[in-house]
């Protein structure tokens, strides 16, 4: 076991000690940037190795090579090289008892081979990746004999999704995302699957699960397909479903009543034209990140009040409104709260400055977890194993001016209130500023007025500050240069006056953050007041040429009137004699 070791580099060009090691049954070169050719050496028939690590280095070359079977050989991972070529046509012969096949992350094409359904012995598969292509045979999803995790995501594999099969009994977890698999999903699906990854495909059709029987279901990601018609409400019988990711398809309609059924923990349906009232389609006790973001959804957001356990709240471009109830402040859970572009009105309940917006370790704790550790076969002495967890595709937040994507990091990497683009007006409260760990502040594009709360200067993990575009007055606190971590900030279009802040972080400011408000002026030069471009204005007496020239002439004119005066008039004479 040598992973991580810092090998002399030429240990796999020269393996003096390994060509001797012909008892050797487990074998870690991993994590060591070793570079040079694959070594095929290590499948020949003088060795015994049952497990063979070898991920993470630099290695090139292919697999193609190997003509001699390998009749010991559990485990070969080789993921995170730089592998090319094809895998052996013949690799059910190659590799006759093999439980764990790692290719993953390398440069490997050409198609799938068939003959990889006649390894019975096979637990985990990952060819993702890489550049397959091809059709994908339904025996792979058919034939395994023991439960299987099957991953053949991010190549140009295409053809019908499975192949056409329809059983999947004896899979464990299955991920096609980001290929080129085409059709409708099968109306009678079955097995025994606790993940089922197929977005960012090129599916098709509706949606119908009536008869699907997959009572294990955990994970279900159809996202940016091309799916259309309603939400069936066979979805319903999904029983076991923890996360559920329906976001970029072309769903119409209201969505089913399953709040009795789904005990579902995630859920997006974002990016589609749903309509209606949305709080019956999942069980308020369980769900913990709910996106509706990029719908048709109505009414006001009563609903999500009694969301106890919910962290991430994205309901932004829906048609959502009337006021923001100061029962959403029981949400104590919550990290992310994104309302942004809807027709929100009235004031912020100061309350929400005591939502502590903190990351709980308890929600990666509940992540979906298909089966937990999977157990590989390694010798009779050593055991190795695979954490099947899902990551799904990510949810989607505004902050410093563009949008960003996160996976399973988004409880560590983001805390944020978005609130832009409504009509919320009234004074912003300046309990806002207790959410010293708030990381992302959006009020922009509403009708807030008064002045900016001084608060806001224990706002001490800000990062992006946006209040731009609504009717603040008043100067800016010069207590927010105390800000350190800030890196985005922008009040431009406001009624605002006196100095710009030019210590700190606000010292690298572009002007353009504190454009159209024409009473702002920098207080450490002569310079005037911000103009609507974003420059500063001169004032008149520092550069208008032709005052300039008038007070210039006028000195000149009144000095030598003077002289003449003193020295040539008889008056002047005697005035100057007496002095």
């Amino acid at each position: 076991m040598l992973s991580w070791c810092n090998l002399d580099k030429s240990i796999i060009t020269e393996p003096h000690f390994l060509r001797t090691q012909h008892h050797l049954q487990f074998l870690d070169l991993s994590n060591n940037k070793l570079p040079g050719n694959m070594p095929n050496w290590l499948f020949t028939n003088d060795m015994t190795l049952i497990h063979l690590d070898l991920s993470n280095n630099s290695l090139v070359g292919s697999l193609d090579l190997i003509l001699q079977h390998q009749t010991k050989l559990k485990l070969v991972n080789i993921s995170l090289n730089q592998i090319e070529g094809q895998l052996p046509a013949n690799i059910s012969s190659v590799f006759p008892i093999l439980r764990i096949l790692d290719v993953s992350y390398n440069i490997i094409s050409g198609v799938v081979p068939s003959s990889l359904c006649n390894i019975d012995s096979m637990e985990y598969l990952d060819l993702s990746n890489n550049n397959f292509t091809g059709e994908i045979q339904s025996c792979l999803f058919t034939d395994s004999y023991v439960p299987t995790v099957l991953k053949l995501s991010n190549n140009s594999l295409g053809g019908k999704i499975f192949g056409g099969a329809s059983n999947l009994s004896h899979i464990w977890a299955i991920y096609l995302d980001n290929n080129k698999f085409e059709g409708t999903l099968p109306r009678n699906l079955s097995g025994n699957v606790f993940i089922m990854d197929l977005h960012d495909n090129k599916m098709s059709g509706e949606l119908d699960t009536t008869l699907w029987n997959l009572p294990l279901l955990q994970a279900l990601s159809l996202a940016s397909n091309g799916l259309t018609g309603d939400i069936c409400p066979g979805i319903c019988t999904l029983t076991s479903l923890l996360l559920l990711d329906l976001s970029d398809n072309y769903f119409t309609g209201h969505i089913p009543n399953c709040s009795a059924m789904l005990p579902l923990q995630f859920l997006s349906v974002s990016g589609n034209s749903l309509s209606g009232i949305p709080s019956a389609f999942f069980s308020n006790t369980y769900i913990t990140a709910l996106d509706l973001s990029q719908n048709q959804f109505t009414g006001n957001l009563e609903w999500a009040q009694y969301l106890p356990q919910i962290s991430v709240l994205l309901l932004s471009r829906n048609k959502f409104e009337g006021q923001i109830s100061s029962n959403l402040c029981d949400l104590q859970h919550l990290s992310i709260i994104d309302i942004s572009h809807n027709i929100l009105s009235g004031a912020i309940p100061p309350c929400i400055g005591g939502i502590p917006f903190e990351y709980h370790h308890a929600y990666l704790d509940a992540w979906p977890a298909a089966i937990g550790d999977m157990f590989g076969g390694g010798s009779d002495f050593m055991d190795f194993s695979y954490t099947v967890r899902y990551d799904l595709q990510g949810f989607t937040f505004t902050t410093k001016g563009n949008r960003y994507t996160y996976g399973r990091n988004f409880f560590t990497s983001m805390s944020g209130i978005d609130l832009s683009a409504n009509m919320l007006s009234g004074e912003i409260p300046q309990e806002i500023g207790n959410l010293s760990h708030i990381k992302s502040l959006n009020l922009s594009n509403n009708f807030f007025a008064g002045s900016i709360p001084a608060s806001f200067a224990n706002l001490s993990e800000i990062e992006s500050l946006d209040l731009s575009y609504n009717m603040l007055n008043g100067s800016i606190p010069r207590q927010l240069t105390r800000l350190s971590s800030i890196a985005v900030f922008s009040v431009a279009y406001n009624n605002l006056s006196g100095c710009l802040p030019d210590s700190g972080q606000f010292g690298s400011f572009d002007r353009d953050c504190y454009r159209g408000n024409n009473n702002l002026r920098s207080c450490t030069s002569s310079s005037g007041p911000v103009a609507p471009n974003g420059t500063v204005e001169s004032t008149l007496d520092d550069t208008d040429p032709i005052l300039h020239m008038v007070t210039a002439a006028s000195f000149v004119l009144a000095f030598w009137a003077t002289v003449t005066f003193v020295f040539c008039h008889s008056f002047g004479q005697r005035f100057l004699l007496k002095l």
